[in-house]
């Protein structure tokens, strides 16, 4: 819903408010929207995540603004009761009583579990080898990143799936809008993320497919709940690749519980052939996974220029997000393109002079040892001692002399000897060396 519209019904007054605690609090901050000091009820719900999305500050900040604990109400539910949950719950509520709904398994009886250990460019033609082996039935395929979301959905694609995507980066109208076309049995898969399809409940899920095990064995559960819902039956397939198979051990220690294992045969890495896809009401209208991308990352970039730019690269990819995903236009000339020439200093015959480096090309020397003397001075290089390194080439102004007695470019003339009176100082230190150079008198 649009920001504006939510702030005028919260300002003509509700009975009830379901919100995100981020929401929440920018209108309880703007003082004059909303107020929890008539609060009754408080219910918070999957706890858990809370926390692990970080969200608890935010969750104890609205608590401290209802009345006290034993003004009102106060329902807690989570999946996990972790010792961060139950201490949040003693702190805030009055007197609670832990409620605790517990099976013989963890898991779902119903739901047959299988784990594959396949290399990591075997998961996707596995995952189509065995989406083509289960045609007909409604399937969620679980990712661990934003970005696998992605890749598996247009791979899927390509392979003639009607796929929808549910992550963080999809906009909540989008997300709703595919998932209603899921359930209309308008798309066959819905790749999603943890976070994404966390509390989802969807009718008839026959199939979930773990394409990336996750880090958290309590995830592991959420995940396969999706399926075998209301006493039905379902699978819950899982790839164990190289880099999430360490996983695996916690998993198996949380469910109480071995995962049956089954080989990756090379015929399951090969689709089977499938029928040609009869038309489903509705779908004329239906998206692309890229063009869904396509739009997220053109949103993104309009919302950072929007901002004067300060979003940086605003997708994954080599295109950095851009509308379009076109090459860069460069909006100026290149750096060091059309650079400033400095004018450089030559020293001839003990005078300096400043020439400026010309456009036209110059003659080439007749021999090593010959320059043109219309050349700039090259720097010198130097040792790690500082010696200066000469090029091998004999400057303008050395007129052929030796290495040893040339002195270096831009340097001042000798001085005159003078024949000032020295000051004290030079007169004590002249003391000072005569009297370190003595040598020690030799009879005893």
């Amino acid at each position: 819903m649009d920001y504006d519209k939510q702030r005028e019904l919260l300002q003509q007054g509700v009975d009830v408010i379901i919100a995100t605690p981020g929401r929440l609090i920018d209108y309880v901050k703007q003082h004059k929207v909303v107020s929890l000091h008539a609060c009754e009820v408080c219910v918070l719900d999957e706890a858990d995540r809370m926390f692990d999305l970080g969200f608890i500050k935010d969750i104890r900040f609205l608590l401290r603004r209802m009345p006290i604990r034993t003004e009102r109400q106060t329902l807690l539910f989570s999946a996990t009761l972790s010792h961060r949950v139950l201490e949040l719950a003693y702190e805030h509520m009055n007197e609670p009583e832990k409620l605790v709904v517990e099976t013989e398994f963890i898991t779902a009886a119903k739901v047959r579990q299988l784990v594959y250990f396949p290399a990591d460019e075997e998961k996707i033609p596995l995952l189509i080898g065995l989406l083509t082996r289960s045609e007909g039935h409604r399937t969620m395929v679980f990712v661990n990143t934003k970005v696998w979301v992605e890749r598996v959905a247009r791979g899927l694609e390509r392979a003639g799936f009607r796929v929808g995507v549910l992550s963080g980066d999809v906009p909540q109208k989008k997300r709703e809008t595919l998932l209603a076309r899921f359930q209309k049995g308008q798309l066959d898969i819905l790749v999603a993320t943890d976070v994404a399809a966390r509390g989802l409940h969807i009718d008839g899920v026959s199939h979930v497919y773990n394409y990336d095990l996750p880090f958290d064995a309590e995830d592991y559960v959420h995940r396969i709940g999706r399926t075998a819902r209301l006493g039905a039956e379902g699978d819950a397939i899982s790839f164990a690749c190289e880099r999430y198979a360490m996983s695996l051990p916690d998993i198996e220690a949380y469910i109480e519980q071995k995962l049956p294992v089954a080989q990756v045969e090379k015929e399951l890495l090969i689709p089977v052939p499938r029928a040609p896809r009869a038309p489903v009401e509705g779908d004329e209208d239906g998206e692309s996974v890229s063009a869904i991308f396509r739009e997220v990352r053109e949103a993104k970039a309009a919302e950072d220029e929007r901002r004067g730019g300060r979003g940086g690269r605003s997708g994954g990819g080599r295109d950095g997000g851009r509308p379009g995903g076109g090459p860069r236009e460069r909006s100026g000339p290149r750096p060091g393109a059309h650079r400033e020439r400095k004018p450089a200093v030559v020293a001839a015959e003990g005078a300096v002079e400043t020439a400026v480096e010309r456009p036209a090309q110059r003659p080439a020397p007749s021999s090593p040892m010959q320059v043109d003397p219309n050349a700039p001075a090259r720097k010198r290089r130097r040792r790690r001692g500082g010696r200066p390194v000469g090029d091998g080439a004999v400057q303008a102004d050395t007129g052929g002399k030796p290495r040893s007695e040339r002195k270096p470019e831009g340097s001042a003339p000798a001085a005159a000897p003078s024949s000032e009176k020295p000051s004290l100082l030079g007169r004590i230190k002249a003391g000072l060396k005569s009297l370190v150079k003595r040598s020690p008198p030799t009879g005893h």
